[in-house]
């Protein structure tokens, strides 16, 4: 099931930097958010996910955005898309039982003529332009790319809540989205991870399945996944951050 939603919108134009589809999963559960839908909620006046489509949409490389939602959702992100304007969606479309399934979904569904796909969570609503360009930038040399920070907590590897050893943090990283393949590559990847029926949690560990590197690229702290109700507390202040940045 799909919504096509190209017609509803003024074409953002085309350029020669445009090679990059993206796909934005938003058909998750939102267990943790005791029942309430985190891409719904409003931070800085505008749900979660209409920050998410609109830095999206502003990111010069990207070309079109398809949304994947669950089948219960799907008209309720159409309206989002349609309020405010987002340019550069073309499809809303039906979303799986798992992360792997909702994204291939997604990912067939993009241009054919396509160089990169981009994987973005629609709850991190902060994403930058630069953040997009770097990822982008890496996955034309590297093939695979993901934004990523530097883990800076004490890591305890504990079993039965008994610490067994402490984990070095130096080469730890926390890799955030959006993560930016070759289109054929994250395909196939994609693909694999499905006949062998593999548990990812991210893309970049479909594509390591079948032996291929991820070069990591700078994040940002402020490019946080909204998790639980107390992320939100979080994602106003970064909004309201950058509003006053803006005014002054």
């Amino acid at each position: 099931m799909a919504i096509r939603l190209k017609k509803m919108f003024k074409k953002s134009g085309s350029s020669a930097a445009a090679v990059c589809s993206a796909v934005v999963a938003a058909a998750g559960s939102s267990a943790r958010m005791e029942g309430i839908n985190k891409l719904f909620v409003e931070i800085g006046g505008k749900p979660v996910l209409a920050h998410t489509l609109i830095a999206l949409s502003r990111c010069r490389e990207i070309r079109e955005i398809i949304v994947v939602a669950r089948e219960t959702e799907m008209n309720e992100v159409a309206g989002i898309c349609s309020a405010y304007q987002i340019a550069k969606i073309s499809k809303v479309i039906a979303g799986g039982q798992t992360r792997l399934e909702s994204v291939y979904n997604g990912v067939m569904q993009v241009l054919p003529d396509s160089k990169l796909i981009a994987v973005h969570d629609g709850a991190r609503p902060f994403l930058t332009q630069q953040l997009v360009s770097t990822a982008v930038e890496a996955a034309l040399k590297f093939s695979a790319a993901a934004p990523a920070v530097p883990v800076t907590s004490t890591i305890k590897y504990a079993r039965d809540g008994i610490v067994e050893r402490t984990i070095e943090r130096d080469n730890l990283y926390e890799v955030q989205t959006p993560q930016v393949f070759i289109a054929e590559l994250l395909k196939g990847a994609l693909q694999n991870a499905f006949d062998k029926s593999l548990y990812i949690t991210d893309d970049c560990m479909a594509v390591e399945a079948i032996g291929c590197r991820v070069k990591l690229t700078e994040g940002s702290r402020e490019n946080l996944k909204l998790t639980t109700a107390h992320d939100m507390i979080y994602a106003e202040a970064i909004a309201q951050m950058r509003r006053d940045s803006q005014c002054g």
